[in-house]
């Protein structure tokens, strides 16, 4: 087999059904995942060991797949060179057999074409403070981030620095600046190549996941500093965002981490894709700015309430989940049943349908 060729017409047919995702593994189909849906490549016949080990050296090359012959699991990125894409994968071992699992990355595209809230463009022209894209695994955070600091390098000129695992987006250069890490290959971890921005001259610095204790200390502490900071967290909402940050360090530090937190916090965006009844994808999402009450309620260990300010804060700008959906079924992009599966709390939905 010409394994080449054969990654090269898997990633065509993702492409061309509109698929997000790819996954691949010994005597089994490859398999697509669509509009949410996981689909069978009939076309395609079932791989052997051997082929999954050749279809790997082909994305990672021989170095890097010695690598995860020793560690038998690996992220990586991949770029598709007929037209350009990119995908994010991650290779691993299930019951002794070769695994991969692969996302599309699209194309950088605008907060307007991503159908997101206008208010996101006001976050991105801040100079300085901690904004936090939220959500479970593939509903966008990524892409989010990326129009984000698209916008900032089309207005502004800053030096941008993105340290990922591993990168996704690749953004031109235009006005600013763009610098890209990657861990593993640029640096050696997210915690030592964010102590380094402080010597790097940066404005706008994109943490593609806070991991641990010590990349969120580093993180907040730029933001106190005059940096923009952007990042993700795998949480659901702002509420239990805060919570998981604050949570994470040593009781006799959590106090100080409230204090610092109220100060640089500019926002926390929620978001998840539903499918929309005309096909795809869109997305509803929650968003907290931080104002003086929230500020307050972070401080004196209240992070219980915030939910009650994101629903009554609609004249200062706040999203709440459940009048994004209901706005949402209104259009006519989503079913009122995808409507309450997503909802945070579906009692009030309810009450606002």
């Amino acid at each position: 087999m010409d394994y080449a060729q054969e990654v090269d017409s898997l990633i065509s047919t993702l492409i061309h059904e509109g698929g997000s995702d790819l996954h691949l593994s010994a005597l089994r189909l490859p398999v697509i995942r669509v509009n949410g849906q996981l689909i069978s490549l009939m076309k395609h016949a079932a791989y052997t060991r051997e082929d999954m080990l050749g279809i790997l050296k082909v994305m990672l090359g021989e170095e890097k797949t010695k690598i995860f012959l020793q560690r038998q699991e690996v992220d990586f990125a991949y770029s598709f060179h007929a037209g350009g894409e990119r995908l994010r994968g991650n290779a691993y071992i299930h019951q002794s057999y070769i695994s991969i699992a692969l996302r599309l990355i699209p194309k950088v595209k605008t907060i307007q074409e991503l159908k997101l809230p206008p208010i996101l463009e006001t976050f991105a022209r801040k100079k300085q403070g901690f904004f936090l894209v939220v959500g479970p695994v593939g509903q966008g955070k990524s892409t989010t981030m990326a129009a984000m600091v698209n916008l900032i390098n089309e207005e502004r000129t800053e030096h941008i620095l993105t340290i990922e695992d591993p990168i996704e987006y690749v953004f031109a250069q235009n006005r600013s600046i763009i610098d890209q890490r990657e861990v593993g290959i640029d640096t050696a971890e997210f915690k030592i190549a964010l102590k380094s921005v402080f010597r790097e001259d940066v404005n706008v610095i994109l943490i593609g996941e806070m991991r641990d204790p010590e990349t969120i200390a580093t993180a907040v502490t730029a933001a106190e500093t005059g940096h923009l900071v952007l990042s993700t967290l795998h949480t659901n909402n702002a509420s239990q965002t805060i919570d998981r940050i604050i949570d994470s360090f040593p009781p006799g530090q959590q106090d100080q981490v409230r204090i610092q937190l109220s100060a640089s916090l500019l926002g926390i965006f929620s978001q998840r894709l539903i499918p929309r009844i005309a096909g795809g994808l869109i997305p509803a999402y929650e968003l907290l700015i931080n104002n003086n009450a929230v500020q307050n309620l972070i401080r004196e260990k209240r992070t219980h309430e915030i939910d009650v300010v994101i629903e009554t804060g609609y004249e200062n700008g706040m999203i709440d989940m459940n009048r994004s959906l209901v706005e949402l079924v209104k259009a006519g992009e989503i079913t009122v049943d995808n409507a309450f599966f997503y909802s945070f709390n579906p009692k009030s939905l309810e009450r606002m349908m």
